[in-house]
């Protein structure tokens, strides 16, 4: 089934009388322009279970507005409920939830309240997440480790640390609910991704105090997490400590922490010795940890030792994966080498592997860059012939490479078949028409826009 552009985008293009300054250039590859934009975005089946979970979640949705719908089939609710929570929808999601309990046949169930919290963690609402808690206490239940749990992160991930350790401290009271070890690696999570490292401490004391054991989960989340944030020393440290103590066997998930946080960094040397470090412990490397090295040498501009990765890989069995691809093609994008691109790109088509967003955004940007315009083109017709899931950073770089090049009203046509297509403009999107406006001098139609997207783009 084709999904074809909305040219109802009337909802944009009937505020944009777009008076195409453009100075396009012509180049041997453009000759001529698609007639209209239709991508297969997706297979039949796969549009169809998107419609119906939609439609399902819209409906059901409805229905938790009224009071008369008591008695409703319990397939059709339970569905939907665990859409918008897989969704992360989670207004929709309680709203479900609130239907559910009012229907005859509700049986409450720990396991339904610790999805709805842990999604209420992910969507950052710790205050909803308290008051879900409350409503399982006055539905009779008792809360269990792993409830109490997805009520910490759901306050840690908020940064709220306060309201997270008084939870703690209340576990601790209750027998059967006492915090452990994954309890504790939820708010050392936490404080890592918002670089809270002061109280990492704080946390590793406590459970020492409490008697409880660091796991590998524990070990390898403050690795990686180290590593990342680029506290190399902290890392060397956590890692002798253990290596000389024995309490943690390094494993493959240590392995590619470590060398990616170098790797990353562009520190070769260190990821080298680190790399052969890992080896004389008996540690095998798996297809992450080449494209590790892949990636790495190629940022760092050693092509001769991205290449060697690659043989070796061969001669190892080790078949290159799509992410493989994907890492080289952007690494010869980036470097403006769109013959070695190009060569690659054939070979991964060659070798059987279906090329995926990513593949094709990193091809679009290269080009764009490059001034190809008409390669650009090409790749839009390979993407309406195949049934690829577009995305948001895929019509981003396609507006931007237009944009860039001057052509207003592509652009314009490609950022209506973006939202005809599902994928919803982000800041990125807005950022890209504005300053392709702007080099035109059109900022009219910058504030027609800004007035029809509701959404303040200027200033």
């Amino acid at each position: 089934m084709e999904l074809r552009l909305y040219n109802p985008a009337n909802l944009r293009r009937s505020c944009l009388t777009v008076q195409s300054r453009s100075s396009k250039t012509p180049d041997s590859d453009r000759n001529c322009e698609p007639e209209s934009l239709q991508f297969r975005k997706l297979s039949k089946k796969d549009l169809s279970r998107i419609l119906r979970t939609e439609s399902a979640i819209k409906a059901v949705e409805r229905k938790s507005k009224s009071s008369k719908y008591n008695n409703l089939w319990p397939k059709s609710v339970l569905e939907a409920l665990n859409d918008a929570i897989k969704l992360n929808r989670w207004e929709s999601a309680l709203k479900i939830f609130d239907l559910l309990r009012k229907q005859h046949w509700y049986e409450p169930r720990g396991q339904t309240y610790t999805k709805l919290l842990v999604m209420l963690g992910k969507c950052k609402q710790p205050n909803q997440a308290t008051l879900i808690f409350e409503l399982m206490l006055s539905d009779g239940l008792n809360p269990t480790v792993d409830i109490y749990t997805a009520l910490v992160g759901a306050y840690a991930s908020s940064g709220h640390f306060n309201e997270a350790f008084s939870i703690v401290n209340d576990m601790k009271s209750i027998e059967d609910c006492k915090p452990d070890a994954f309890t504790y690696s939820i708010l050392i999570k936490s404080c890592i991704k918002l670089q809270c490292f002061d109280m990492i401490d704080l946390i590793l004391n406590e459970m020492l105090q409490s008697g409880i054991e660091f796991s590998a989960v524990t070990y390898n989340i403050l690795i990686d997490g180290y590593g990342k944030a680029k506290r190399f020393e902290q890392m060397e440290k956590l890692l002798t400590e253990v290596l000389q103590s024995g309490k943690f066997i390094p494993d493959i998930f240590t392995f590619n922490s470590v060398i990616g946080a170098y790797g990353g960094c562009g520190m070769i040397k260190e990821m080298e010795k680190r790399f052969d470090d890992f080896k004389e412990i008996g540690l095998e490397p798996d297809i992450m940890t080449y494209n590790i090295l892949i990636k790495s040498y190629g940022k760092s501009g050693n092509y001769k030792k991205m290449g060697s990765v690659m043989e070796f890989m061969n001669k190892r069995f080790f078949s290159p994966t799509v992410v493989t691809y994907n890492i080289i093609i952007e690494i010869y994008g980036k470097a403006g080498n769109i013959e070695k691109m190009d060569e690659v790109f054939l070979r991964m088509k060659h070798q059987g592997l279906k090329p995926n967003s990513i593949t094709y955004s990193s091809l679009v940007s290269a080009y764009s860059k490059a001034g190809i315009l008409g390669k650009v083109d090409s790749i839009i017709r390979q993407v309406q012939n195949t049934d690829l899931v577009l995305d948001t950073t895929f019509f981003n770089c396609i507006i931007n490479a237009y944009g860039n090049a001057g052509d207003i009203e592509r652009m314009m046509e490609l950022f209506s078949a973006m939202e005809g297509n599902g994928c919803k403009p982000d800041n990125i999107t807005f950022a890209t028409i504005i300053h392709a406006f702007r080099a035109q001098g059109m900022m009219d139609t910058v504030k027609n826009l800004e007035s029809t997207s509701g959404r303040k783009l200027i200033g």
